[in-house]
């Protein structure tokens, strides 16, 4: 695990200096090891995490044995030993981490070599005889790379977006075009960032630069295996091929844990992992002392049942407070989700014990846990489409928060992109009508943001597997595992994220629906397997989710920031927001049932605090 960065340019190098401050921006992703490297026209650089072979052996930028390829990887590839034995049996390698095998198998075999990475990865590679440079992200957008592009010739890349303050005389000009998304969504999906001219490469693509032309392209991974799960409704198969996934991500030369919610997806790997592990595990989970945003009771039960060495923390307000404004430091651009918090909280309390953890992402996306797919399921019924605008008024006048937040959600009409309107409502954001009358650069959420949602989905798809896929597309890569990824690393500590192994993916796109939701229950499958190791009545509550009790902070204690981030002269001063919809939108949220638009608030919250910082 690293943080990586470097650039090409023909004409406007930077010199080893500025390469070494843009790197070491990155120091809290990779304290043990910091070094760069300048070739002809690029420059490399690499913050190391120890996690396999902490000898120097593993330090890079690395050279393959052949001196033609010049490497910088932030991840781990689990399958390394098989591709090893499979692809590089007559090589002698000089390390035993999988960095040396990802850089021989390029070496050996291209681009052809990244279809068959199982594992999280953003690579950069130097051709030093064709003197180009190569950018690559792994296929879940597990780990994060950005590059700066504006057609001078010259490319910049990094880990994080605040590496690329430390460029001198680099324009960062805000992209206002994206702030009605972001609002929309509560985070900025990729290729857009916060800044024209920066961009995210997408999940599954790697990009090829001669200085000249920009060129970008898709790669699957291969994955072997049946075209049905018909024939397996008890889940062995999957069970199988979690408990692999498992013994992989759990490879390390560090101490490992997991994180515990008490949920379905991470007690089953934690429930998987004491059948695989070789040492006892270390859990750790966060609560809340308001009792409806609390699961750690229900993660310690879990851990005493499996007889892990668990670590809970119970956050407060106060602690909470520490926090706000660093999330924005951390983060890098405008982020919407209240849970970055809590995530850092209990990255700070598992690395004081381990180095790398396992995480339950991806579980809701792949296995239909959230309660979007059975709004995406009403909403294209027929019934409820001719019944819809009546059904709406009653519900705005019944005067509770719950079903105005459901006249809200059939807000909607034919030109309405359904799955973006459907999450924003379900997460409380603003819908694309709210943002036409409050927003300065028009509503921005239209279908053209999606490319690659829309190039996926089939036509005669379920509506409920149509949203699953728009938040694999976007919410889990763009938000999800942003969060993860900058809470971990903020504190130097590797996750991992098993459901996401190519693998278990493959299987659930196999899946027939009713093996995922079943007479309204979700996660059918991965329950069906939970239960074999653990007692069905230790989840018999409601889906809860890991969020901060935003709704009853704002109005206790954060008052302050509404005042101080949201006041006229911030608003005028920014022209992101019309400031009369924001005075309009306080008073609604200050009238009796109306408590649902506190992630409106929020949003507005995190833009203006984020502007504020990095363009006072």
């Amino acid at each position: 695990m690293c943080g990586i960065c470097g650039y090409y340019s023909e004409h406007h190098p930077l010199t080893e200096d500025v390469l070494r401050r843009v790197n070491d921006s990155l120091l809290h992703r990779g304290p043990d090891a910091g070094e760069v490297i300048i070739e002809k026209n690029a420059g490399l650089g690499n913050r190391r995490l120890r996690i396999l072979d902490l000898s120097d052996a593993g330090n890079q930028p690395m050279h393959s044995s052949c001196g033609r390829y010049v490497m910088v990887y932030n991840g781990e590839v689990y399958n390394y030993k098989q591709l090893q034995q499979e692809h590089l049996s007559g090589r002698p390698l000089r390390s035993g981490n999988d960095t040396e095998t990802l850089l021989e198998l390029y070496a050996k075999l291209g681009v052809d070599a990244l279809p068959m990475l199982n594992g999280m990865f953003a690579l950069a590679i130097y051709d030093r005889k064709e003197n180009t440079l190569l950018l690559a992200r792994d296929c879940g957008g597990i780990k994060p790379l950005y590059f700066h592009y504006d057609h001078s010739g010259t490319l910049y890349f990094a880990s994080e977006i605040n590496a690329f303050r430390h460029i001198p005389g680099l324009s960062l000009r805000i992209n206002k075009a994206v702030v009605p998304l972001f609002l929309h969504l509560g985070y900025i999906p990729a290729p857009q960032s916060i800044y024209r001219n920066v961009y995210k490469l997408r999940p599954g693509h790697y990009l090829e630069f001669n200085g000249r032309q920009l060129t970008e392209n898709r790669f699957e991974p291969l994955v072997s295996g049946n075209n049905t799960m018909r024939a397996d409704p008890e889940g062995v198969c999957l069970e199988e091929t979690l408990l692999d996934s498992i013994r992989l991500q759990l490879q390390s030369d560090v101490p490992s844990g997991i994180f515990l919610s008490g949920g379905i997806d991470s007690s089953l790997l934690t429930a998987l992992a004491t059948k695989v592990s070789t040492a006892p595990l270390k859990t750790f989970s966060i609560g809340f002392r308001e009792s409806r945003f609390d699961e750690s009771e229900y993660a310690r039960r879990v851990a005493e049942k499996l007889g892990t060495d668990h670590h809970p923390f119970i956050v407060s307000m106060d602690d909470a407070t520490e926090l706000f404004d660093k999330v924005t430091d951390i983060y890098g651009e405008p982020f919407a989700d209240s849970s970055a918090i809590p995530t850092l909280m209990v990255s700070k309390l598992a690395k004081d014990s381990v180095t790398v953890t396992l995480s339950g992402e991806g579980g809701d996306e792949l296995f239909m846990g959230y309660g979007t797919y059975k709004w995406a399921r009403r909403m294209a019924h027929p019934l409820l489409r001719f019944s819809r605008p009546a059904l709406r008024s009653l519900l705005r006048l019944s005067g509770g928060s719950r079903n105005k937040r459901v006249a809200e959600l059939l807000d909607f009409n034919r030109d309405t992109f359904t799955e973006g309107h459907i999450f924003s409502q379900e997460q409380y954001f603003f819908s694309e009508k709210e943002l036409l009358r409050a927003t300065t650069t028009g509503p921005g959420v239209r279908e053209g943001w999606f490319r690659d949602y829309l190039n996926e989905i089939q036509p005669d798809w379920p509506a409920a597997v149509k949203q699953s896929r728009f938040d694999r597309r976007y919410y889990l890569p763009d938000d999800l595992l942003v969060k993860v990824d900058r809470a971990s690393m903020n504190y130097s500590l590797e996750v991992r994220v098993p459901y996401l192994d190519p693998r278990v993916i493959a299987l659930a796109d196999r899946m027939p629906e009713n093996m995922k939701w079943r007479n309204g229950e979700t996660k059918y499958i991965l329950k069906k397997i939970l239960f074999r190791h653990l007692p069905a009545e230790l989840f018999s509550r409601p889906k809860q989710g890991f969020a901060l009790p935003l709704e009853s902070w704002l109005k206790e204690r954060w008052e302050e920031y509404i005042q101080k981030y949201l006041a006229r002269e911030v608003i005028l001063h920014y022209g992101m927001v019309k400031y009369e919809a924001v005075q309009e939108l306080l008073e609604r949220y200050r009238r009796p049932g109306n408590a649902y638009l506190y992630n409106r608030i929020w949003a507005l919250i995190a833009l203006h605090r984020w502007l504020r910082r990095f363009h006072p």
